[in-house]
């Protein structure tokens, strides 16, 4: 095996933070050389910054914190586990120095310069950076993650029309301590953030075609309910789909059965679409984390009596949804020679 590439964690010792060390810890190509977060953490270890909230045995305790700057940051390549607030002022300049940001928050999704990636998906548009300096490559809202990589071959094999949808989010998308124990034991919670403007504009931006440098995105519009439910892992999403043509049932489940993915990655597993034939799956408990938390569980491909059909689609939100998504599109940059 060739020497791994050294990587930086910004945000390390958040839980998204956690998850990149985790996945990281014993990945073919990337190494954990840099755990980055604020002055408040810098300079310890990494055990006494961040207590360990993950499964399995903690990892790089020891380690020094360092503080968030590009100056302090040997690696070029920087896995970003950033708040958005902060991440609006330092990806830019850790991009500014010459650093290959490849960010799970949202603060650059929708710029029309920066690519919006679900490698299997839409890798062609890793095209529209410039690998001459630093650059900034985003992954994709949680959410909208499971749905977009079932929409992508109904989309290109048949047209989509119109979408409508309803989230069974997990509390771990709220980060740690995340949510409260008031508000979600017994109960479900609206997300009160702007989730649902997430879902329903990123979808169009990653199905959109690329000329160049321009992207056109895709010109369905989404209407997006999300709600937050007392579930530790794994986004549910309820999917309501017009198609532009009039096509058999069978013929919509063999397109997403068929969906393969146009590259090869590490983290990308086959199949890349589940889809479950009981009528009580996917559930998060049992599907979450199918294919090392990679893959999607569909279920309930079925007719719609007001649209073409109706789906379920599940995603580990961690995994898929934030750090492992990351890091298969820092995959997809190194088999192009982009890191």
């Amino acid at each position: 095996m060739t020497e791994r590439i050294p990587v930086a964690v910004l945000g390390a010792t958040g839980m998204v933070g956690q998850r990149f060390v985790s996945l990281l810890a014993d990945h073919p190509r990337f190494r954990v050389t840099a755990l980055v977060a604020s002055d408040r953490s810098a300079g310890k270890t990494y055990g006494e910054a961040s207590p360990w909230r993950l499964e399995g045995e903690p990892l790089l305790q020891d380690q020094r914190v360092l503080a968030c700057d590009p100056d302090n940051v040997a690696p070029k390549v920087v896995f970003s586990a950033l708040d958005k607030s902060i991440a609006e002022e330092m990806e830019p300049r850790f991009a500014a120095a010459g650093c290959r940001v490849i960010s799970n928050a949202s603060a650059f999704r929708m710029d029309p310069t920066v690519p919006l990636l679900i490698p299997e998906v839409n890798p062609d548009h890793a095209r529209l950076i410039d690998p001459s300096g630093g650059y900034i490559v985003t992954n994709p809202n949680c959410t909208c993650i499971p749905m977009t990589m079932v929409l992508a071959p109904l989309h290109r094999n048949f047209g989509v029309l119109r979408v409508t949808c309803a989230s069974y989010q997990a509390v771990s998308g709220a980060g740690y301590p995340g949510e409260s124990a008031w508000d979600m034991l017994g109960n479900v919670h609206p997300h009160a953030g702007d989730e649902e403007q997430k879902v329903a504009e990123e979808p169009r931006k990653i199905l959109g075609e690329r000329s160049g440098k321009n992207l056109s995105p895709a010109a369905f519009p989404i209407s997006a309910r999300c709600v937050r439910v007392p579930v530790s892992d794994g986004h549910l999403i309820a999917v309501q789909v017009q198609l532009a043509k009039d096509v058999p049932m069978a013929q919509v489940v063999e397109a997403i059965r068929d969906f393969r993915s146009p590259v090869s990655l590490p983290s990308s597993p086959q199949p890349l679409l589940r889809i479950l034939e009981r009528r009580d799956r996917p559930q998060p408990r049992l599907d979450a984390s199918a294919g090392g938390g990679m893959a999607i569980s569909v279920g309930r491909i079925e007719p719609c009596e007001v649209f073409t059909l109706k789906f379920f689609a599940l995603a580990h939100n961690a995994i898929r949804g934030a750090a492992g998504g990351a890091i298969a599109n820092a995959e997809l940059l190194d088999n192009w020679g982009l890191l």
